[in-house]
């Protein structure tokens, strides 16, 4: 499943990917992601990968 997630607060592309990984790393790491109109929790022990696509960071 695809999902994106936004960080307006960061201040460039880079520090959103950091912040993504940084927090999927730590075992209790949850990050709030969208998939279409839907608000998700994504848990850190769900996710085998992450591609960072040009709309920003799709997990």
């Amino acid at each position: 499943m695809d999902v994106t997630y936004d960080d307006r607060s960061a201040g460039s592309e880079d520090e959103v990917i950091d912040h993504v990984v940084s927090t999927l790393s730590q075992e209790s790491g949850v990050l709030r992601c969208r998939h279409g109109d839907r608000l998700l929790v994504l848990y850190a022990r769900g996710v085998a990968a992450v591609e960072v696509a040009p709309r920003g960071a799709v997990l």
